[in-house]
């Protein structure tokens, strides 16, 4: 395995939240151990790093040349991802451009010709001018979601009935975000069920998973992101799909692989840790919808759940596949049975929360 002096944290300029830091620094503790190297904390801004590290960024990196300034030669050397433009590591890339939108540098029809059958109907738009007659178009076929392309867990996303709420929504959006990142304007299901899809690479490890996420309240009573529950493997996609598994399972896993591969050829993807959110529901007029809302290629909610199950292979090299389970818990709660608990404390932006960690040690791959 190749030498390294540590592993370092690389947060974004923005910085991180209180919670994201706590959690990173212990997932980042278990990839030193993985690599059987030391964990060396956060790297400060503006100083050098001066030896061979391995990176765990906050958010996906911008650009082949910030990767060599890093010394990220490939996969095996940071824990996340990397595209060429802001826009691409976001769910702007998830639907094609609206018409006569401006198209950015870097933008690719061909991979929104690529993925046309693995992502719901949406428009992208990197202008508020043309928003609204977007909007309306898509409107005519019933309610639609507004999406800023940067908010997590859900937040920000507004589900639009009219032209009057369009242009409301519209009124509040931030023209230079939008310009850099993009806004997602996409039709509206109910009765969903959001799949989780992905793989990681650490330390020589693959593992490939499968699974669903959970929603809970926050604590001003905001419907939010509240876990994910994972199945894993050994290895990559094709042994993952030897599993036995619900056809809607088998979909939502096909459409990230399909959406995965035209990111590869149309963007240059390097990521070493991928997930895929794929929504299945009702669209308005009754019929059964799936596809691939976005995907994450960075340290995520659900990457508690893959670097504990990746230890676990590490220590068993017998063992084939398990359940791993993250938890974000508001307010005064009790954690699950046998969870590890990964943070707990009062956040300036969400008040009190908990984040903990379960993995089932049992191979359900014979």
């Amino acid at each position: 395995m190749k030498h390294r002096d540590g592993v370092l944290l690389l947060p974004d300029e923005a910085g991180v939240s209180q919670h994201e830091r706590a959690v990173h620094q212990v997932l980042g503790r278990k990839i030193a151990a993985l690599l059987g190297t030391r964990f060396l904390g956060e790297h400060e801004a503006g100083r050098g790093a001066g030896g061979t590290f391995y990176w765990i960024p906050s958010e996906t990196l911008i650009g082949a040349r910030r990767c060599r300034e890093l010394g990220i030669g490939g996969v095996e050397d940071f824990f996340g991802g990397m595209v060429e433009q802001p826009f691409m590591g976001t769910k702007a890339i998830s639907h094609p451009l609206a018409a006569d939108g401006r198209e950015p540098p870097g933008w690719s029809k061909a991979f929104s010709e690529q993925v046309a059958g693995a992502i719901l109907g949406g428009s992208t738009l990197f202008d508020l001018e043309h928003a609204q007659r977007a909007g309306e178009r898509l409107l005519e076929q019933g309610a639609i979601r507004l999406k800023p392309v940067r908010g997590k867990a859900g937040r920000g996303q507004e589900v639009i009935r009219n032209a009057t709420e369009l242009a409301e929504c519209l009124a509040e959006q931030d023209a230079n975000e939008i310009a850099t990142w993009g806004l997602v304007l996409e039709e509206n299901l109910t009765e969903v069920v959001t799949y989780s899809v992905g793989q990681v690479h650490v330390a020589g490890l693959v593992a490939s998973y499968y699974g669903s996420q959970r929603l809970t309240r926050d604590n001003t009573g905001a419907e939010v992101y509240g876990g994910s529950d994972l199945t894993l493997v050994r290895g990559d996609y094709a042994q993952l799909m030897r599993l036995d598994m619900p056809e809607p399972i088998r979909l939502a896993v096909s459409q990230a692989q399909l959406y995965e591969r035209a990111a590869i050829d149309a963007f240059g993807l390097l990521a070493s840790r991928r997930n895929y959110d794929v929504a299945q529901g009702v669209d308005c007029q009754g019929r059964q919808r799936s596809g691939v809302l976005e995907q994450s290629w960075r340290i995520g909610g659900a990457s508690a759940a893959e670097i504990f199950a990746l230890e676990a292979f590490a220590a068993d090299p017998q063992l084939k596949s398990l359940r791993a389970s993250t938890y974000e818990c508001y307010g005064e709660s009790t954690p699950p049975d046998d969870a590890l608990l990964l943070y707990r404390g009062e956040e300036p932006e969400v008040g009190l929360l908990g984040k903990y960690v379960k993995v089932e040690s049992h191979d359900i791959l014979q």
